[in-house]
């Protein structure tokens, strides 16, 4: 017997709107509901809705609150604001990579973290491990139901059910206790499809009621559900990491191109900084890059990447791009190679197809 997968607060509204589930790290959760293809459109042109409820939620608290978080995380906290939130990794001491997570600043010392499923448990014994001082962790995963509303559409769509003016909450700000379709929640500007988009954390009983109420408002604008499937390709065109494929504990921040999220000039002595430093002094073994398919053929996770014939590195994330239907990927390879326009190949069914590295992201909204 194998263990039971985990299933959101929202279960139970996949079937009516034909959602098709998979096990996502232990998770009953939806790859689609009409198709992938449709679903990525809908997100880049109109909004599409998704439930992220199996993401984590952990509290810090206590009077040593920032002291503790900017030991633990690479980023500053000491810049974030009241009503602000802060895109952070947390490393080990080799610089590999514990987690990708938010941070949202709620009130003095009182921190909200959204981190991966997959790493709830791995990420709230490590942090349990490092308390110092006056610092309480509580892990409130169980407690809240999330889901994101993303797409050029998200803000008219969600403003129908709320008296907030949502136009002033700018990106990467957030506002609590704010009233949607008569349920009070937190709603937070930010996402992980490369769109404008909201992210909501409330009580399971209220976010299902505000999941149905968005794409009852939406249904005429062409606002779908949108199950993992289009979240990955959506994530994947913006260039946003995944834990696991672009970031790991084998994969600092800095491979990974994420560098913005790492102050290595924080006065804090965060977790993984003397690593980071040597890496970034002695220059990176290794970055992520785009690549591109010359000829025919479609890198995916796992493929290994060659230059004249030497393995020099491997496929992260890569598909055919709904948006523009190139067969792109990230690798991650020998930074002598990462130079745009360097020609490589990419080992596909013990074949090594040609392929180009390219500028990346892949996708950037217009504003």
């Amino acid at each position: 017997m194998g263990t039971e997968l985990k299933r959101t607060p929202l279960f139970e509204e996949y079937a009516k709107y034909g959602g098709k589930t998979i096990d996502f790290g232990g998770w009953e959760l939806p790859v689609q509901f009409s198709s992938i293809k449709e679903e990525h459109d809908a997100v880049r042109h109109r909004a599409g809705l998704f439930d992220v409820s199996h993401m984590g939620e952990i509290f810090v608290t206590g009077s040593d609150s920032l002291q503790y978080l900017q030991k633990l995380l690479t980023n500053d906290i000491s810049k974030i604001a009241i009503g602000g939130a802060q895109y952070n990794a947390m490393c080990y001491e080799n610089g590999g990579v514990v987690d990708d997570l938010l941070v949202y600043y709620l009130k003095e010392n009182h921190y909200l973290l959204c981190v991966n499923a997959a790493n709830i448990e791995k990420d709230f014994e490590w942090m349990k491990t490092h308390i110092e001082g006056d610092v309480t962790v509580t892990n409130k995963s169980n407690e809240f139901a999330q889901i994101a509303l993303q797409g050029p559409l998200s803000e008219e769509v969600l403003q129908t059910l709320t008296e907030f003016n949502l136009s002033q909450l700018k990106y990467f700000r957030f506002e609590q206790d704010v009233p949607v379709a008569g349920q009070s929640v937190l709603v937070s500007r930010t996402g992980y499809t490369g769109e404008d988009g909201f992210e909501i954390y409330g009580e399971p009983s209220a976010i299902i009621v505000i999941w149905t109420k968005i794409l009852e408002a939406g249904k005429e604008k062409g606002v779908v559900p949108a199950g993992l499937g289009a979240r990955d390709t959506l994530r994947f065109e913006a260039c946003l990491p995944l834990y696991g494929q672009e970031l790991s504990k084998d994969i600092s921040p800095l491979e990974a191109g994420i560098g913005f999220a790492v102050k290595l000039q924080k006065e804090s002595d965060f977790i993984g900084k003397a690593a980071l430093i040597s890496q970034k002094e002695s220059g990176l073994p290794r970055q992520l890059v785009g690549v591109e398919m010359v000829d025919k053929g479609i890198p995916r996770h796992g493929y290994k990447v060659y230059k004249d014939g030497v393995e020099i590195g491997e496929i992260t994330t890569g598909t055919q791009s709904p948006l523009t239907k190139r067969n792109i990927g990230l690798a991650l390879i020998d930074s002598k190679f990462k130079e745009l326009g360097t020609e490589v190949e990419v080992e596909i069914r013990n074949k090594k197809i040609k392929a180009l590295t390219v500028a990346t992201p892949f996708y950037k909204r217009s504003k």
